[in-house]
């Protein structure tokens, strides 16, 4: 295992320096930035179709069910039990921020008990003094983890109005507490003496995390404490600075490392190289923005989401990081935690910003990053994919990755640091919670375009009492059909992901029947006026596969907003599964009573290949066809699709859909076998070896990345010869 060298900067920027940090705008009674699409409450937006199973699978799966058995939330000390895996105590607060939306997006009377069983015991179990949790020394109380309890509270407060006053007042409680700390040297934040809370400092480099739950007790339930909560938030990021966990410091031209390596020169904090970090490191300048109104910082955010696409962002969307950044290679792993994170900054940063790239990458990692390192049934996840992963077990080595050990690639309850198992839940649950928003001209849009309902008040009495029923297959199809009734006219818009042209895409809606080419806005959103009552409208996007160049004379290859990768057959073994530090079987007191949470090694079938070079001149779009004569027994066939826009069917998605032969649309690529060598018990990385053909040009079965949990993403491009593809 690879140590990265630490770099700890406190009290560098201490004195006449931490007098310079961007204070709130308080002092001049301004009020905080609004977005550009605001978000419906909690329990507003509801899942239909493919989403809505993959939202029942989750809480059928580990995310819903770690309550009962998994010892970091069953017997977390948040709820009066006697298991924590690391002194930030941040466990069950994951799992409570990401439960919250899933329960409530749902509906689901069961994981609604879950989060109101925890809700009840750390509000009923508030300190005197007003501290949320089991800690009672300072020299365990860290401020980083109760971000995530209030994250929760803030979505439960919105989703479940019954309980909004006692969780304001438990918030009002614990900021003033929270403000005495941090006016005494950093308390809670900057570890002294004999702290234990956050040795390494990562709260210190997370202190914006503070800001979004702030922001909405500002706003919405200030209670005349408002000049406490200004400073609460200024004194986070005063910490911070001093500390050396200033973002503002790292998303630059000149310091944000291209590559990093051992050897590379840097000298700021080892907090803004962590994956997990960077991903929400995203939202701090945007968290400075919306107070003070500078501008600068806005600037900055779109700067960050420049420098991090343009150097370590992933294929699937997320950041290439095992624990740590270093390069785009394909071999090196990108954190489960990092996709979860990176879907909720790039779905609040959208919300800012208002730049379609933004919200097409929010997607671009909904619909491949993440769901590739989740198993289908969502009983189990990996805690680094990598672009190229011919197989996920235990490896014979871990020097390929940064801080990540052997066993990283495998899909298992914990098989690494159990903070990806308890904060992967968050993901799917928020997208669907920020798939709809209000415009700043008062209407409604659909931004992420999974199918789901909405229901909101609009207008500036909130009368406009607005439902909408969008029903789709969207990746795995390009057509929206939407429902809609209102009691008054308005604005309704459809985000047009960039990939779609629009010249040959279209809308149609009742009032205006005959199909019209899209012209969307410079924001890249189609916008109708639409009646008071019954409306319906149908959006036809169309698509051509795409292909990406990579260095080394590699490519990649999309269709609409899926990344396609070179379908394994894989062998899966099935394991008791082990603890993440000791390697030892987890004992039964912390494994499911039932058997359905294990680990599990994936290994190609016999004569499966995956050392293949590709051809992207040559590329099929196909499509499953119908059962012969409706017999669902007779065997899988494909025929070409030549269309400008693909209407996939309900009926016809697989469920679980992320899995091999869930979607009905594949691509058919030219490929030829190549002798591949393996480096690091996983293949070698391209430009390492030459690529030379061992065999004739076939075509080759790509399919949606996250729907083959062993693939090939990034090849070896070659020009082959004309590919007979059968169709």
């Amino acid at each position: 295992m690879v140590a990265l060298t630490t770099f700890v900067a406190l009290g560098a920027l201490a004195g006449a320096q931490a007098e310079a940090v961007l204070r709130s705008t308080f002092q001049n009674e301004t009020e905080l930035v609004q977005p550009v699409y605001k978000p419906l409450e909690l329990g507003s937006v509801k899942p239909l179709g493919w989403f809505k199973d993959q939202l029942e699978l989750e809480a059928a799966g580990l995310s819903g069910n770690m309550f009962d058995f998994y010892r970091f939330v069953h017997d977390s000390k948040y709820i009066g039990g006697s298991t924590e895996y690391s002194g930030l105590d941040e466990a069950s607060p994951y799992w409570f921020n990401g439960l919250v939306p899933l329960a409530f997006g749902l509906g689901d009377e069961r994981i609604i008990g879950q989060v109101k069983y925890y809700l009840d015991y750390i509000l009923d179990h508030q300190q005197e003094d007003g501290w949320i949790g089991w800690e009672t020394t300072q020299a365990t109380r860290g401020l980083w983890a109760r971000c995530l309890l209030l994250l929760g509270l803030i979505q439960y407060a919105e989703a479940d109005t019954t309980q909004t006053e006692r969780i304001v007042d438990a918030m009002h409680r614990y900021v003033v507490l929270a403000h005495s700390m941090l006016q005494n040297n950093f308390t809670g934040l900057i570890t002294h003496g004999n702290d234990t809370y956050d040795t390494a400092g990562f709260g210190c480099g997370r202190t914006h995390e503070l800001h979004i739950p702030m922001q909405w007790l500002l706003e919405r339930y200030p209670r005349n404490n408002s000049q406490i909560i200004w400073e609460t938030m200024d004194l986070m990021i005063e910490g911070g600075v001093v500390w050396g966990g200033d973002w503002r410091t790292f998303w630059t031209d000149d310091a944000y490392p291209k590559v990093y390596y051992e050897t590379t020169p840097y000298d700021l904090s080892w907090v803004f190289l962590h994956g997990v970090n960077m991903a929400q490191g995203l939202r701090y300048t945007l968290s400075l923005y919306i107070n003070s109104g500078d501008e600068a910082l806005k600037t900055q955010t779109r700067k960050a989401v420049d420098l991090l696409a343009a150097y370590h962002r992933s294929l699937s969307g997320t950041i290439i990081a095992d624990e740590y950044i270093t390069d785009l290679n394909p071999s090196r792993g990108a954190e489960l935690c990092i996709a979860s994170e990176v879907m909720f900054s790039s779905a609040y940063i959208y919300q800012y910003l208002g730049d379609n790239d933004i919200a097409d990458w929010a997607e671009q990692t909904a619909f491949n990053a993440l769901p590739v390192s989740v198993s289908a049934d969502w009983w189990s996840h990996q805690y680094v994919q990598q672009e190229n992963q011919p197989w996920a077990k235990n490896l014979t080595t871990d020097d390929l990755w940064w801080d990540v050990d052997s066993y990283g690639n495998v899909f298992g309850l914990e098989p690494n640091y159990p903070c990806c198992t308890v904060n992967h839940p968050q993901a799917y649950p928020k997208f669907l919670a920020n798939s709809f928003a209000t415009t700043a001209d008062g209407g409604l849009a659909h931004v992420f375009l999974v199918p789901g309902t909405a229901a909101a008040s609009l207008g500036p009495d909130g009368q406009n009492a607005v439902f909408v029923s969008a029903n789709t297959t969207y990746p795995f199809g390009h057509t929206i059909s939407y429902a809609v009734s209102a009691a008054a006219a308005f604005d309704f818009s459809v985000r047009i992901p960039a990939w779609a042209d629009v010249s040959k895409s279209s809308i149609s809606s009742s009032s205006a029947p005959n199909a019209t080419a899209l012209a969307p806005s410079p924001e890249g959103l189609q916008t109708l006026s639409l009646p008071a009552g019954d409306s319906t409208l149908e959006v036809r996007l169309s698509a051509a596969p795409r292909v990406v160049q990579r260095a080394n004379g590699t490519s990649a290859v999309y269709y609409g907003a899926l990344l396609y990768a070179l379908a394994i057959d894989y062998d899966t073994v099935v394991l008791p599964p082990r603890a993440y530090r000791s390697g030892e079987l987890l004992p039964a007191n912390t494994t499911d009573p039932d058997g359905r949470a294990n680990d599990h090694y994936m290994t190609p079938k016999a004569g499966t290949r995956w050392n293949v070079a590709i051809d992207p001149r040559q590329i099929k779009v196909v499509r499953r066809s119908p059962p012969s004569g409706g017999n669902a027994t007779t065997a899988t066939t494909y025929e070409e699709f030549a269309g400008d826009v693909l209407d996939v069917g309900e009926d016809e998605l697989g469920n679980p859909v992320w899995d091999l032969g869930g979607p009905p649309v594949e691509l058919r690529v030219a490929a030829v076998e190549i002798d591949w060598p393996v480096a690091l018990d996983t293949a070698a990385d391209p430009g390492t070896f030459d690529v030379k053909a061992t065999g004739k040009p076939f075509a080759a079965r790509f399919v949606p990345y996250a729907s083959s949990k062993l693939h090939m993403a990034l090849l070896p491009v070659l020009e082959l010869e004309d590919v007979d593809f059968g169709l």
